[in-house]
């Protein structure tokens, strides 16, 4: 049976910390966690209409993702996100017009893009 729910992607980094990913079949969006950063452009290339989300937690260079960002599939049209540890992290997004947008967040805006996609099981956040 195919799972109706748009994909996000996350690929963690080793350090990583830990976060209470809705993973479950209730949960609003089918998270699946990519073995390494390399392996972004190939998922993509097989999947990107349903993907709806990248998720680049604590694995990746604000270079690599700036390269990332530069040769993104042209369908695909969601979010890409850098998660840094105790920094700014960086929300890439696509435009009204031709192109895409970047945000610096903060750890609050982060916990809250997270939260309110359903990305991360509140309960577990409040702790």
């Amino acid at each position: 049976m195919r799972d109706p729910r748009r994909i996000t992607l996350v690929v963690r980094g080793a350090a990583a910390p830990s976060r209470p990913w809705d993973a479950s079949p209730k949960a609003a969006n089918h998270i699946i966690f990519v073995g390494a950063f390399p392996m972004l452009s190939f998922v993509l290339d097989h999947a990107s209409q349903d993907v709806e989300r990248l998720l680049i937690d604590g694995t990746a260079t604000p270079a690599e993702f700036l390269e990332l960002l530069a040769t993104l599939p042209s369908t695909f049209l969601g979010d890409v996100l850098l998660v840094r540890d105790n920094e700014n992290s960086f929300l890439s997004t696509t435009g009204r017009a031709d192109g895409r947008l970047l945000y610096s967040l903060t750890q609050a805006d982060l916990q809250f893009y997270l939260e309110t996609l359903g990305l991360v099981t509140r309960a577990a956040v409040a702790a």
